[in-house]
């Protein structure tokens, strides 16, 4: 059997309780595909793109819905051996990727941002939603997953004094008719490492130059002190990282002192004496 088959069969089999059944399942409860949906599907280089990539070539063999699929890998000014490992990895499990360039790793060393990690990735999401465009796409799918969500909803409570989640599917604000999906959104990072390592596959892990350099993004050190802290918390509560993916569903307006809806802010107090009666 040809290498790339075993890989597609490891995910189907071995993997189809905590990889299959989960991509599945978020795409049908959060409805992240349609009937004719023309779906650009984003490769950095990384475990969880690649993954994605394969998991859409799966379901568009075996699933019901019909829609189109673009493996489109940016290259924001990787080293020649990035991209070659990129290449490498794409042929090694079947996937006819379309690179296009984008400089964006140029631009930020003229800029001197001080957080270079969240310039580029503002940056990166306008050119991939060009680029949708100009493949006639009406979605793009990013590999975001499950210990990214929960992270984030971590990150705003402790370093943003809010309560937001990493959203499963959103509009694009500037871009009409397109739309982000989050296809990964519930398989946990610690199994597509495992999958990884079972089918002896190596990844980008960032191949950012600012990274090579030393520079450290503060977003990502703090992503890195929550997962640390979540990986302390399983050790005496092995359902931590559910219960916190589950509250961002489970929020009782009834009992917080506030919350926003667009431009509107309700405060506890409003409607306090009211509810008396």
């Amino acid at each position: 059997m040809e290498r790339f088959k075993e890989i597609e069969r490891s995910i189907i089999k071995k993997y189809r309780k905590v990889i299959w059944c989960k991509f599945t399942k978020a795409i049908r409860d959060y409805e992240l595909i349609e009937d004719n949906d023309k779906i650009m599907v984003c490769i950095s280089g990384g475990k969880d793109s690649f993954l994605m990539a394969k998991c859409f070539q799966e379901i568009k063999k075996h699933g019901k819905v019909n829609f189109d699929v673009h493996y489109v890998v940016m290259n924001p000014g990787y080293t020649k051996e990035h991209l070659e490992e990129i290449k490498k990895n794409a042929q090694i499990l079947n996937i006819p990727i379309e690179i296009f360039t984008s400089n964006i790793f140029a631009s930020i060393e003229v800029i001197n941002h001080k957080s270079p990690c969240y310039m580029c990735a503002r940056m990166r999401r306008g050119h991939l939603y060009n680029k949708a465009r100009e493949l006639g796409c009406n979605k793009i799918a990013l590999g975001h997953h499950f210990d990214d969500v929960i992270e984030t909803n971590l990150l705003s409570m402790f370093y943003g004094a809010e309560i937001k989640t990493m959203l499963p599917k959103l509009h694009s604000e500037h871009f009409p008719g397109l739309e982000l999906i989050r296809p990964m959104y519930l398989i946990k990072e610690q199994d597509i490492i495992s999958w990884a390592k079972y089918n002896s596959l190596t990844f980008l892990n960032c191949a950012c130059k600012m990274t090579i350099e030393s520079t450290i993004d503060e977003e990502k050190s703090k992503r890195k002190e929550l997962k640390k802290l979540i990986n302390n918390l399983r050790k005496t509560n092995p359902y931590i990282d559910y219960n916190i993916f589950k509250s961002m569903e489970n929020i009782n307006l009834n009992q917080v002192l506030g919350y926003k809806d667009e431009d509107k802010k309700y405060f506890f107090l409003d409607d306090y004496n009211d509810k008396e009666n």
